[in-house]
């Protein structure tokens, strides 16, 4: 397979993106002036190079469209519960579990893995940060950690396996030629590894550890309040009571920030625009409804998504219901959450409900929009070197081959594996890795799953199990923990932690898992 100097202009352009990445620069630029280079050097035409910045950000958009309007349709849903207040009255119950900092750890883990796996992790955060974050914050547990289980729970476990929509094992399965259910229950199986894994390293690491230290500086800095206050005669208040109200301060403010961060995380303007969901507030404020109501909406919309849940599993697994297509589940959990929205709206909405209905869907769209701008210019140019989409990207004619030039560096360096099954695994660890560097993870699982089809035939490994690896690589990367212009802003952005610093964390918790995760597949398939 030749490689052209346009493939090295690709390349660079890659290692650049990690490279403001690491630099803690906005990666908007040089996905930007990549994608106008590579085409420019690949055509020879000033004019293409110049077109195929605004072609690459359309195409992005219309293969993203689909997640957007699930995320749309979830955050008006959300945005209708709120106004009403019943989204508090659904979360509440479990709000009351949070006794201690580790309580709170593992149900944050629990719940934002839950509900990803059918909300998609960006909407469920906005409903967890809501409640849930200051809940487990006021228990002693640190933003970071918060911040750790939520992202390897939903932009780690739950979009790796995407085990109840289904989108990402019927990609893969495009191309590996296989059953994509059982892709999906290999991947659940892998990504439950890792899960394990990280959410444990991130425990021993950044709550378990620093627990006794937390109270230790408590207890030195309460006791020097105290001998300062003795000292300059202003003893009148209990160190009790002085304790009490610096921590009500201190916890007042974290809520502050969780519920409307700061416009910086980190100290850059780039973070400025990368925080879509920085504000929870989907609509005005809560409007006079009876508790009732209220009360019944917070029973319903679970109990609705909880079927939904349990259908698509029944046809999975048994033969009670028809299987849903695999890709239908996203319409099914975007179109019940409208209706639902219609529901909540048209009987508690006043006189403007009819407006306010609307209204819901547009702020639902405006989030969404902000939740995953930043990954457009990026997916695009990551787009461009994949042939499905480098055609339209680069305005080439219609009867000219388009270049795949992601999968052709990652296709040059097939031959260099040797044909051993644990060997080839570790690779397809490795490729699904890099095309998870789109931000999304989902763009490349065709030329993965045909990768592990090819390499099946030559090494007799399980061409699904090949195909699981990479798709579970490229969710964990891409979903993702591991790079910044990905969903892992939301997280970023809710708990007030710098993505920057969020992504360096759970680098080796996750790659940790990872690795762990190939070796056990090596033994079991």
């Amino acid at each position: 397979m030749h490689l052209t100097a346009a493939h090295g202009v690709y390349i660079v352009g890659i290692l650049s993106l990690i490279g403001f990445m690491v630099a803690r620069k906005s990666v908007v630029v040089p996905a930007i002036i990549a994608t106008f280079l590579t085409t420019w050097v690949y055509t020879g035409d000033l004019l293409k190079g110049v077109g195929s910045v605004f072609s690459a950000a359309a195409v992005a958009t219309t293969e993203l469209l689909n997640i957007f309007l699930v995320l749309t349709a979830v955050t008006a849903m959300l945005g209708a519960m709120k106004r009403v207040g019943a989204e508090q009255r659904m979360i509440n119950p479990i709000a009351r579990l949070m006794k201690n900092g580790t309580l709170s750890y593992f149900v944050l883990f629990g719940v934002t893995y839950l509900l990803s796996m059918v909300f998609w992790p960006t909407p469920a955060l906005g409903l967890i940060a809501a409640i849930l974050l200051p809940a487990a914050i006021r228990t002693g547990l640190s933003p970071l950690a918060a911040a750790m289980a939520m992202a390897i729970a939903g932009q780690g476990m739950a979009l790796a396996s995407d085990y109840v929509i289904g989108v990402a094992p019927s990609l893969s399965a495009s191309g590996a030629g296989v059953s994509a259910g059982l892709i999906a229950d290999r991947a659940l199986i892998l990504s439950w590894v890792v899960g394990a894994v990280a959410i444990t390293m991130t425990y021993v690491l950044h709550v378990r550890a620093r627990s006794t230290e937390r109270v230790l500086t408590a207890t030195r800095r309460a006791n020097r309040q105290d001998a300062e206050a003795t000292a300059g005669g202003a003893a009148t208040a209990t160190l009790g009571d002085r304790v009490s109200t610096a921590v009500g301060r201190a916890l007042l403010t974290k809520r502050e920030q969780v519920i409307a961060p700061p416009p910086s995380t980190n100290g850059s303007a780039d973070d400025v625009d990368e925080l879509p969901d920085a504000s929870v507030d989907l609509s005005d404020d809560v409007v006079p409804t009876d508790g009732m109501r209220a009360k019944l909406f917070a029973i319903l919309v679970p109990i609705v998504f909880g079927a939904l849940v349990a259908f698509i599993l029944l046809g999975r697994l048994t033969d009670w219901v028809p299987p849903v297509e695999s890709g239908s589940g996203a319409a099914l959990v975007g179109g019940l959450a409208l209706l639902l929205t219609l529901v909540v709206s048209l009987t508690t909405g006043g006189t403007d409900r009819l407006d306010r209905t609307g209204q819901h869907f547009v702020d639902g769209l405006v989030v969404a929009f902000r939740a995953m701008g930043v990954v457009i210019p990026v997916a695009g140019f990551v787009l461009i070197g994949i042939s499905d989409f480098a055609g339209r990207i680069m305005l080439l004619p219609e009867d000219v081959e388009p270049p795949a030039f992601l999968f052709d560096i990652i296709g040059s360096g097939e031959r260099f594996i040797p044909d051993n099954p644990v060997l080839v695994m570790f690779a397809m660890l490795i490729a699904g890795m890099l095309i998870g560097l789109d931000g999304s993870g989902w763009a490349g699982l065709p030329f993965t799953g045909g990768l592990a089809d090819a390499l099946a035939h030559s090494s007799g490994a399980d061409a699904a199990t090949l195909a699981a690896i990479a798709q579970n690589a490229a969710g964990w990367t891409g979903g993702g923990t591991l790079i910044i212009w990905s969903s892992l802003v939301a997280v970023a952005g809710f708990t007030g932690i710098p993505v920057t610093t969020l992504a360096r964390r759970l680098f080796v918790p996750v790659v940790s898992g990872l690795i762990l995760s190939v070796a056990l597949a090596a033994l079991i398939w």
